[in-house]
């Protein structure tokens, strides 16, 4: 299973945040972008629970992701409810025994990260690896799993900065050092609701694309350029009425 996915210095790359069971969203903006020449999709995690579509949003994308290679999936935590739980979990509560057998093995295989000209995608925050191809060997339930799932950060000086109810949350001195050990300038992540959009200097971009938080938004960035800080990102803003019914 690849885990690490490296995109070519060619074309564009839309990224979509947690969308949460928001369908019309998710479908919009795949159905926008999807068949544009060298473009890509990558999502970055958390497809289920909280909205009420979470089986609708999922297997939408599913389908999607086996039609178009240039749609990546990354794992979030809402996917992993089999290795470590999570709540709300109302996607994984309604399902039969043969359906959650189903979605564990299809969210087993999702890759961690994708990593490109200047950036790092992944939903959480980073793992504590030497280069970019030791993603590869980290493997579901471990420690750099755990950070890259389930990890923040918050916009203060220090290396850890403890963990609550299960989310290890890192500071500045961490950020800066693993992205230099790394050769990335910046970080595109979601999963956090209470961190800033952005932090680190413009260095750390935390998005999210489902209607159930307050900022709705995708970031587009141009593949061939290096990405030296947020401002080298496109960040687009979603109004409800630019969502289809």
């Amino acid at each position: 299973m690849e885990k690490i996915i490296e995109l070519p210095e060619e074309g564009k790359v839309v990224f979509l945040g947690d969308t949460h069971g928001d369908y019309k969203t998710a479908r919009m903006i795949i159905n926008g972008f999807i068949n544009k020449k060298r473009h890509y999709i990558v999502m970055l995690g958390d497809y289920v629970d909280r909205g009420e579509d979470s089986r609708k949003n999922i297997d939408f994308l599913i389908e999607m992701r086996q039609k178009h290679p240039n749609l990546i999936m990354l794992a979030g935590n809402h996917e992993m409810f089999f290795i470590r739980e999570c709540s709300p979990s109302d996607f994984w509560d309604a399902l039969s025994k043969e359906e959650y057998e189903y979605y564990r093995s299809v969210f087993s295989k999702l890759p961690l990260a994708v990593s490109g000209n200047g950036f790092l995608a992944l939903h959480g925050a980073l793992p504590d690896i030497e280069k970019i191809g030791d993603i590869d060997a980290i493997q579901l339930g471990d420690e750099n799993w755990i950070r890259i799932i389930w990890g923040d950060f918050r916009d203060k000086p220090g290396v850890s900065l403890g963990n609550f109810l299960g989310r290890p949350k890192f500071g500045r001195d961490y950020f800066l050092k693993v992205m230099e050990r790394l050769g990335k300038n910046v970080l595109i992540r979601g999963h956090d609701p209470l961190a800033p959009e952005r932090m680190f200097d413009n260095r750390c971009l935390t998005l999210f694309t489902s209607s159930n938080y307050s900022s709705r938004k995708i970031a587009i960035l141009d593949l061939k350029k290096e990405v030296r800080s947020i401002d080298d990102i496109e960040i687009i803003s979603l109004d409800a009425d630019d969502i289809e019914l």
